[in-house]
């Protein structure tokens, strides 16, 4: 995606893979201080990367988050796309803001939670381990949806976002009990590899309108790269290596 944008712009360049420990991150922004235009940083990394930066800004802030990073004559800046990426992605819905449930507690669910209540959605979090869930609300907004209230919570809701990671290593996995479901509106899982979880499987059999990761990795591509470009980024190209590269 990041390729075919520069190759679409006629930029030079190359965006490659750093595998980096958790022990190694504060020598790898180093690294980049000195030699890269910026980088894009994801799961673990996310929060704890913002020690190793100089300043953040927009929803970074709020979020508490960075995913992406941009190298400005030696002084690393942090931003989070993840949110206003994901809005990129649920405009296409035309969905009227309302009530929203977020099941996850990490990183891509405080930008998801941040985008929705920036936005007017009324949004509950349900997560596993209730002080992550507490720690987002306290940060982000939102509200904790408890275990036992959980199945009426995920019949009622119009919006359901899975920001978990579930589904991602197990594509017969899903975040909910079985047989549980919204019983009308739109389920977005965030998760991208495999295109299609199990989630979203029964989502499409159940008749609810399914939307998977890949809208929300090309938004938050496509705002990271008008960072690092400072030009618009060429959207069209950048949907087409995406989905390419998927099949």
């Amino acid at each position: 995606m990041m390729q075919a944008a520069l190759a679409a712009l006629g930029r030079e360049g190359a965006y490659e893979l750093l595998p980096t420990p958790a022990e190694r991150l504060g020598e790898r922004m180093q690294e980049v201080r000195r030699s890269y235009r910026g980088v894009n940083v994801t799961v673990p990394h996310k929060r704890r990367v913002v020690e190793t930066l100089d300043r953040v800004e927009g929803d970074a802030l709020s979020v508490g988050a960075v995913n992406t990073v941009v190298n400005r004559s030696g002084e690393l800046v942090g931003h989070n796309t993840d949110a206003a990426g994901f809005y990129w992605a649920l405009e296409r819905l035309d969905l009227l803001p309302g009530e929203a449930l977020i099941l996850g507690a990490g990183g891509a669910a405080r930008a998801v939670v941040h985008a929705l209540v920036q936005r007017g959605w009324l949004v509950g979090v349900h997560n596993r381990t209730l002080a992550r869930a507490q720690e987002l609300v306290e940060r982000v907004g939102g509200w904790i949806v408890a275990p036992d209230k959980l199945e009426k919570a995920v019949r009622r809701t119009p919006l359901l976002v899975n920001a978990t990671s579930v589904g991602l290593n197990d594509a017969d996995a899903s975040p909910l009990p079985e047989g549980l479901l919204p019983e009308a509106g739109a389920v977005v899982d965030l998760v991208y590899a495999p295109l299609e979880t199990r989630l979203l499987r029964e989502a499409r059999s159940a008749g609810l309108v399914v939307v998977d990761g890949l809208g929300m990795l090309l938004g938050q591509g496509v705002l990271a790269f008008e960072l690092w470009a400072e030009a618009p980024a060429p959207v069209e190209a950048m949907e087409r290596a995406l989905r390419e590269a998927v099949r």
